[in-house]
């Protein structure tokens, strides 16, 4: 009875330790960076669904009580999942990587906007496609799982180790693969590639939204619609959350071919490698539209 009894105790302190070490993230891309630095700990669970977009999204009752049960929730700030800033701000166990001290993120530009008073920060809340910021949001994590999670400390900081390295690897990879088609114009359907933009120095004309709660303004329109025109793009991307008839609309009659942009990696699987998987595919989509 002794021995059934103290069993019985192991396994619900065990199962206490695992809930207090169960890491939730708000999005996909977050989930995948995460996944990196866990290896062979733990698996990060996500909030959002492959195919919801952070930025018009409805917390549910079960979403609250996923929250409530994680030991730490990874999020980035009220700019990117406004849905979680009242649950998250009161919440001791949340993370919020829009606050890391030195985060290198990319102001937005205010030029050639039609605005209607809607705000939605002043920097571009897409860190994952940008090198640097991804690996200090990746390097944070491991810092605070190692606080959370003492015993693991030393593997989630050779995890980072291991990430960053890889992150250079591929970064040069994608680079070369690049390179043809920088000075090719393309048109985005929201301005969430900045970063992976810069990294790369592609010839981003411009978008039809900063973001995609908003609709396109009609000055936005009628100058992409003239630029097509002129062939001064070879490209307007799309994105698989919205299929707005507006872009067809727009390129009609234009010789530029539709391409596709996933911002939150919608179609990969979360595993070991996803997250540089997720990069091949966004350059690969590049690379696809404009070197036809």
């Amino acid at each position: 009875m002794k021995t059934k009894l103290a069993l019985l105790l192991i396994l619900a302190s065990s199962t206490a330790v695992a809930q207090e070490n169960k890491v939730l993230t708000s999005i996909k891309p977050i989930q995948m960076i995460a996944q990196e630095i866990m290896q062979g700990v733990s698996e990060p669970d996500v909030l959002l669904k492959s195919n919801a977009s952070p930025h018009d999204y409805a917390l549910k009752p079960s979403d609250v009580k996923k929250i409530k049960d994680a030991g730490m929730v990874i999020w980035y700030g009220k700019d990117l999942e406004p849905f979680l800033a009242n649950i998250l701000e009161q919440q001791s166990s949340a993370v919020e990587l829009s606050k890391i001290e030195g985060l290198a993120l990319r102001e937005f530009s205010h030029d050639g906007h039609d605005h209607d008073g809607h705000d939605h920060g002043n920097y571009d809340p897409h860190f994952w496609l940008g090198y640097q910021p991804t690996l200090q949001v990746a390097k944070y994590i491991a810092d605070q799982l190692s606080v959370m999670d003492a015993p693991h400390a030393e593997l989630y900081q050779s995890n980072y180790d291991h990430f960053a390295q890889q992150y250079q690897a591929k970064k040069v990879q994608i680079t070369k693969r690049l390179q043809p088609v920088r000075d090719q114009g393309y048109y985005v359907f929201h301005d969430a590639y900045g970063y992976f933009e810069q990294d790369y120095q592609l010839n981003h004309l411009g978008h039809f939204t900063v973001s995609p709660d908003r609709k396109p303004g009609a000055k936005t329109l009628i100058k992409i619609r003239s630029e097509l025109k002129n062939q001064k793009a070879k490209c307007v991307f799309s994105e698989p959350q919205y299929t707005p008839a507006v872009i067809e609309s727009v390129m009609r009659g234009s010789q530029a071919k539709l391409g596709v942009l996933d911002p939150v990696a919608s179609t990969i699987a979360v595993k070991p490698g996803s997250y540089f998987e997720y990069l091949d595919q966004i350059s690969q989509s590049f690379t696809q539209c404009l070197s036809e």
